[in-house]
Formats: structure tokens, C-alpha cells, sequence
């Protein structure tokens, strides 16, 4: 195989990409249903169902756009050697090699949020504020780009600074170093996410004493579930959408709850929901999504390690000399089919999990509460009640709303 072939295959990767994308959008955008499920009724009134429906259009429309936009930038970029013109800049500013990675994939990075920021706006202010959902001010929003951008570059740039660093001493032991380092920081960010990173865009406040507080901590200790850290989040600062999430491990777990979610839930809703999560962290799914992640990226780099030498895939862009960078870029292009099977597959077992989280939650007699919980969830983010099913393979780490439903009152019926 020489470096013209590997061009193409580039070519064909990118383009196969984004057509399957596109048809899975298109099924998934005309597959409406005048007629909602039994277990689905009430949700949506006539009204609220065909501002679901307009919400739906309205963003399939504007991702078709977005995506169009962004693959025919891609395909400029390798057809007319926009990858080699920002390789010649980078060389030309400095002999080094952790300098001139940190500048190449500074300057892609800098590029993409200057192509994506007109579409990032018109999501938040106009879609999102059209359909009632946004909360953001210009000013939230732009202190929101600007600390994305600040961490970008004090947190990823020393880390892919020390993994250049590895590669142009360590040999064919890089990979190895390289994966120690990013399992070392995924593991930290696993546990402090929500304490280091996360107060910078958004305020945790520990759960007050009340009504609230008292059914958590009954359920808690029902559950066997040492609670200390419950903390509530002004999601409403940014959107009107309701969310909970539990993180980190051993004695760093934290559950947040997101302020919308208690304005719109009852209590024993949220109890259901915080159940839910709390069945994510009995179960292990926490813990075992980090370990497949960790290994899943020692595979990676152990396969970049063998071919980033490579000069074909240098030549591939049309860049004369092996590059670390290039080497990253082309490696990650034609990875994407490995990538996107193993994505799958966290795909499935994420919406195994959700299943599982559900019916622990079950257990507890806290189905009916857990379901009314959901339906609001939905109805007030508009969710899409009846989404096609190959889309919902491909894409969705949750199950939908009527397959939980569903699930839920089968668990409930076999008790």
C-alpha cells in the first residue's frame, strides 16, 4: 500500500462517515407517528406534541447544515493540502516537536471553534430560546467558550506536551508511558470532576435540610448507601432542561441534581431518580465504564505506537517527513471504523446499564415514581416519544422513553 491509496482510503472514510450519518438523521427525522403509545399518553397534549414535532424539525434541519458545512471544510482540507500549509507554518516557528504538535492541533482547534461559533449561537439563542429552553445570557456564553478555551490549553496541552515528550525518548515502550499518564488523568477526573472542573461553569450547593433531604437520607439508608455528598446545581442558569448525574469513586462519589429537576419533580420522583443513579454506583457501572475505558485506550496507543513511525501516513497529507502530528491525525482518521464499532458497543452496554439502574430502582417500589418522573423529564425537553429504532441503536446510550417504560412495568409484574 503506498501514500496516494491511504489518501483515498482517508477520503472514503470521511465521506462513508458522514453519508451514514445523514441517512440515519433522515430515517430518524421522518419517522413520525400521528399516533402515541399507550403508555405514552398524557404526555403531550395536541399542542405540546406538534411543538415536539416543530422542536425535531427545527434540528434536523440546522445539524444537516452543521454537518454539510463541516465535512465539505474536511474534505477542502485534505483535497488541497490545508493539513500540510499548517505543517509548513508550524516547522517554520519552531524546531521542536512538542512545540510544533502543540501549535498544530492549537491552531485546528482555534479554527474549529471559529467555524462552529456562528452555529453555537444560533442553537443556543435562536432554536433553544424559540422553543422556551434557554437560559443562557451573551455573557454566560461567552465566559462559557472562554474557560472551555483556558482548559483546553492548561490542561490538554501539558498532557499531549508530556506525551510527545514520551515518544521522542521512550521508543517502542511510548505507548505505554503514554497510557499510563492518561489513565493516571482519566482516573483523577473520574474522581474530581465535579469538584475541580465543574464549579468553574456552574454552582454546587449541598441539598438543604427539608422534606427532600430526609427521603433521600430514608431512602439511603433503606438502600444500604453511605450519602454524604448531595449537592444541587443551577442547571437553570443555562436551560430550562432537567438532568441528574452521579460521578466519581470511592469516598469522591457525588450525586448532583440539577435545580430544574427539583422545581419540576415531586419528591418522591426525585427519590426515584436519585435511586436511579444510586443503582449505577451498587452495580459497578461507574467503576467498569472507567476500566473499559482504560483499557480500550491502551489498545489504541499500542496500535498508534506500532505505525506512528510510519512515514506513509505523513505522505498521505502530502508531508514529506514522518510528523507526530500528521501521524496523529491521519492514525485517528483511519481508526474512526475500530472506534466507531467499539463505540457501539459502549452504545449497547450503556443502555443495558440504564435498564439495570431502572430496575434497581424498582426494587425499591419506587417504579411508578421513577416512570412519572421520566415522562416529565421528557415533556418538558421535548423528547422525541417515538424515535427510529436503527437510530436508537446507533446513538442512543439511553434506552427510549417507552422502552423504560415498558421494562419498568415488566420488572414490576414479575415481583
Amino acid at each position: 500500500m503506498n501514500s496516494e491509496q491511504i489518501f483515498y482510503i482517508i477520503i472514503a472514510i470521511v465521506s462513508g462517515q458522514f453519508i451514514f450519518e445523514q441517512w440515519l438523521d433522515f430515517l430518524n427525522h421522518k419517522h413520525v407517528s400521528s399516533v402515541i403509545p399507550k403508555e405514552l399518553e398524557g404526555i403531550y397534549d395536541e399542542q405540546q406534541y406538534k411543538k415536539q414535532q416543530d422542536y425535531k424539525k427545527a434540528n434536523y434541519s440546522f445539524g444537516l447544515l452543521s454537518d454539510l458545512i463541516s465535512f465539505l471544510i474536511m474534505l477542502a482540507m485534505l483535497a488541497l493540502g490545508g493539513f500540510d500549509l499548517i505543517h509548513q507554518w508550524v516547522i517554520a516557528l519552531s524546531g521542536s516537536v512538542i512545540v510544533q504538535s502543540l501549535l498544530f492541533f492549537g491552531i485546528i482547534g482555534l479554527g474549529s471553534s471559529i467555524i462552529s461559533l456562528p452555529f453555537s449561537i444560533y442553537g443556543t439563542f435562536v432554536i433553544e430560546e424559540r422553543f422556551g429552553f434557554n437560559t443562557t445570557t451573551p455573557k454566560i456564553f461567552i465566559m462559557d467558550m472562554l474557560k472551555s478555551m483556558l482548559l483546553s490549553v492548561i490542561i490538554g496541552g501539558p498532557i499531549m506536551a508530556l506525551v510527545i515528550w514520551l515518544y521522542t525518548i521512550a521508543g517502542g515502550y511510548f505507548w505505554l508511558y503514554a497510557w499510563l499518564v492518561i489513565s493516571g488523568f482519566t482516573i483523577f477526573m473520574t474522581m474530581f470532576y465535579t469538584s475541580v472542573i465543574l464549579p468553574m461553569f456552574n454552582k454546587q450547593t449541598p441539598l438543604e435540610e427539608g422534606d427532600l433531604r430526609s427521603a433521600i437520607e430514608a431512602f439511603s439508608d433503606e438502600a444500604g448507601f453511605q450519602l454524604d455528598n448531595v449537592y444541587v446545581m443551577d442547571g437553570s442558569k443555562r436551560s430550562t432542561k432537567a438532568n441528574a448525574f452521579f460521578s466519581g469513586l470511592g469516598n469522591r462519589k457525588r450525586i448532583v441534581l440539577y435545580d430544574t429537576l427539583i422545581k419540576d419533580l415531586s419528591t418522591e420522583e426525585i427519590v426515584a431518580v436519585l435511586a436511579h443513579e444510586i443503582g449505577h454506583y451498587k452495580l459497578k457501572h461507574t467503576l467498569w465504564g472507567t476500566i473499559i475505558g482504560v483499557v480500550q485506550m491502551g489498545i489504541i496507543l499500542f496500535i498508534f505506537g506500532l505505525v506512528v513511525g510510519n512515514p506513509l501516513l505523513s505522505q498521505a497529507l502530502g508531508v514529506a517527513e514522518p510528523s507526530f502530528h500528521i501521524g496523529l491525525l491521519v492514525f485517528g482518521i483511519l481508526y474512526s471504523p475500530v472506534s466507531f464499532v467499539t463505540g457501539l458497543f459502549m452504545t449497547v452496554l450503556s443502555r443495558k446499564n440504564e435498564y439495570a439502574a431502572d430496575a434497581y430502582a424498582t426494587r425499591f417500589g419506587l417504579g411508578k415514581a421513577l416512570i412519572g418522573g421520566l415522562k416529565t423529564i421528557s415533556s418538558n425537553a421535548l423528547s422525541n416519544l417515538t424515535p427510529h429504532p436503527l437510530y436508537v441503536f446507533f446513538h442512543y446510550s439511553h434506552p427510549p422513553l417507552l422502552q423504560r417504560i415498558r421494562a419498568i412495568n415488566a420488572f414490576v409484574n414479575k415481583k
